[in-house]
């Protein structure tokens, strides 16, 4: 069964740093583009960073120079290092492969920033 399971999320004042974590099924995280998404409240879903499997990174404007998007493929587990957060990151996170394939959305996980 695919799965993809994202952790590492909580409260953090502005200015804060958090890394969140998704642990992927091998079948899907090996040979895919995989990507972080938030969707924040009233907001569409958006794309914040991918990352290749060769770890070639991209990423949204809002967030380039705070972000580092990394991959283990040994472990099967992406990662989103998030530094100076902002309350307008508030949102919840999610990963899935790039682009996404909808029947792999997670639970996400919730990031708040207090200012």
């Amino acid at each position: 069964q695919v799965q993809l399971v994202e952790s590492g999320g909580g409260l953090v004042q502005f200015g804060g740093s958090l890394r969140l974590s998704c642990a992927a099924s091998a079948s899907i995280f090996r040979l895919n583009t995989m990507g972080w998404y938030r969707q924040a409240p009233g907001k569409q879903r958006e794309l914040v960073a991918t990352i290749t499997p060769g770890e070639s990174t991209n990423y949204a404007d809002s967030v380039k120079g705070r972000f580092t998007i990394s991959r283990d493929n040994a472990k099967n587990t992406a990662y989103l290092q998030m530094n100076s957060l902002k309350p307008e990151d508030t949102a919840v996170y999610y990963c899935n492969t790039h682009p996404y394939i909808a029947r792999f959305w997670g639970q996400g996980t919730q990031v708040t920033v207090s200012s």
